[in-house]
């Protein structure tokens, strides 16, 4: 959940919003193409199998202003908004608020999550497919020849009686929804092993009435075969080498705070809690890079923590993931990525959710090595390799 930002900015940045808009409807005689800004920030690595990835940038919720950059491995370079030079047929930016990208086979996934649609692209040209229609869809995952969404179902409303979520799978040949299964309420990252599919529910929309479980979905029958108790407000979802499954908890943002839970994926049951408060996360190797940006409303203030937690020692084995002090930089982290090749650390900056935002590049040794404009509210990045 986003910090609250103050209401009369909102109604302010909205008013100029719309004014810019009418001036720039009442004074366009001609169709606009949109070309993306690109700027050197590294040497490069010509002959990398990595391409390099693409960033899905949020944007601000009832804003419009989802984009995608793209960062080129091998030349060094960073693109911004390169969707919209690619597709200059389609309207300008890709809707109400980015929450998920992925890259499966040539094809790329943005879920659109506001705007109810998954954006399919060409991962390779950056060329429009095709729109698929999911509402209020969240997060996707791969198996097989199919991809499953989750979806909070209903609409975007803080409500008791908000309605239950579900999956829904996708055949990645056509590109047409198949079946469907109800999980809990307001599904978040789900993710496959051995034939199971796993889906963490937060309940966001029912607070203080939050969900606390994980569904676990048989694949072939396409039914829930157990439920989870963990904690509430779940959220992330990472899968060891070793057949643990580690959950995030966002906490209540009051009294409880988030944290980091195992759960055995042989016994499918709760292993271990981890005391580990984690926002984002992500694995590479034996190592989990996650970090924390914990609001309070009782402070009304951030506490922001890093960390890389070994799944194969089973414990914090670094909590400075950038060394130089020039974590200091960044105000609030957002997204999180490692570099499958070269082991660099990608790390997002939100600054205050409204204007701009940052990608910041670290070595392993948490050295900052350059710093980019992005789109507002960077988040989600896909990894491109060149053509198998």
């Amino acid at each position: 959940m986003k910090k609250i930002i103050n209401k009369h900015l909102h109604i302010v940045m909205y008013i100029c919003s719309i004014l810019v808009l009418l001036l720039v409807v009442s004074c366009r005689k001609d169709a606009i193409i949109y070309t993306s800004s690109q700027k050197d920030v590294d040497p490069g690595y010509k002959n990398s199998p990595l391409l390099g990835f693409y960033l899905l940038n949020e944007g601000n919720m009832g804003m419009n202003r989802a984009t995608i950059d793209f960062y080129d491995f091998r030349a060094g370079q960073y693109h911004t908004d390169i969707f919209s030079e690619r597709n200059p047929t389609i309207v300008k930016e890709l809707g109400d608020v980015g929450n998920d990208i992925q890259i499966y086979g040539s094809k790329c996934y943005a879920v659109i999550n506001c705007s109810n649609y998954i954006e399919v692209f060409d991962a390779y040209t950056g060329i429009h497919i095709k729109e698929i229609e999911v509402p209020n869809c969240r997060y996707m995952t791969f198996h097989g020849n199919k991809a499953y969404v989750s979806s909070y179902s209903g609409p975007v409303a803080i409500d008791p009686n908000a309605e239950i979520g579900f999956v829904a799978e996708i055949d990645t040949t056509t590109l047409e929804l198949q079946r469907k299964v109800t999980v809990g309420y307001q599904p978040d990252e789900i993710v496959v092993k051995d034939n199971k599919l796993y889906c963490a529910n937060s309940g966001g929309y029912r607070v203080p009435d939050y969900d606390t479980t994980v569904s676990v979905v048989d694949l072939e029958s396409f039914k829930v075969i157990k439920t989870i108790d963990v904690a509430i407000n779940l959220h992330r979802l990472e899968l060891d080498h070793y057949g643990n499954l580690y959950v995030s908890s966002r906490g209540d943002y009051y009294k409880v705070a988030p944290n980091l839970y195992v759960i055995d994926t042989e016994t499918d049951t709760v292993k271990k809690k981890l005391d580990i408060p984690v926002s984002e996360m992500t694995l590479s190797g034996d190592s989990l890079y996650y970090y924390s940006v914990a609001w309070s409303y009782n402070t009304g203030s951030n506490t922001v923590n890093y960390g890389i937690y070994d799944t194969k020692l089973q414990e914090v084995v670094n909590d400075h993931i950038i060394t130089d002090g020039t974590d200091q930089e960044i105000m609030i982290p957002y997204g999180i990525a490692v570099n499958p090749i070269n082991k660099d650390v990608y790390i997002t900056d939100a600054q205050n959710y409204v204007v701009t935002g940052y990608v910041y590049c670290f070595s392993k040794e948490g050295k900052k090595k350059w710093s980019v404009e992005a789109g507002n509210i960077p988040a989600h990045f896909a990894f491109l390799y060149k053509h198998p």
